[in-house]
């Protein structure tokens, strides 16, 4: 049997760390809790093609925390793709929003794996930027 939750939780209480980090006062001790959530062999590849690792992914946070006042994040159409004993490998989709008006909609796979503690930590983040559909 599989159990998805504490593989979604970990998404959904990211995306708030995230948000906060971005819209409010960002500070050291913040980014340091932020990056606790990741693996130290965390790759991502970003909605443009990029590509970063844990230090990088590091570099972004601390350049842009508190940038974003009022940013809206919204995760959503979660879906467990793969368990093992190790992880997990989970989809969603993140819309975002900005003074109202949407700014950015994803559809994201991540790859989890567990730390020694047995808590999910992010391995891999693949996220591709996608249409709104038409109301």
């Amino acid at each position: 049997m599989t159990d998805s939750k504490p593989y979604f939780d970990e998404v959904i209480t990211a995306h708030v760390a995230i948000r906060q980090w971005f819209a409010g006062p960002a500070d050291a001790a913040a980014l340091e809790a932020l990056m606790a959530r990741f693996s130290p062999r965390f790759s991502m590849v970003t909605p443009s093609g990029g590509q970063l690792d844990r230090d990088a992914l590091r570099r972004l946070f601390a350049a842009a925390g508190g940038g974003k006042p009022g940013l809206e994040i919204v995760v959503d159409q979660l879906v467990l793709l793969d368990e093992h004993a190790g992880g997990a490998t989970v989809a969603y989709r993140e819309t975002q929003r900005q003074g109202g008006q949407l700014s950015s909609l994803r559809l994201a796979t991540a790859v989890f794996e567990r730390d020694a503690a047995g808590a999910p930590r992010w391995r891999h983040l693949q996220e591709t930027f996608c249409a709104a559909a038409a109301s």
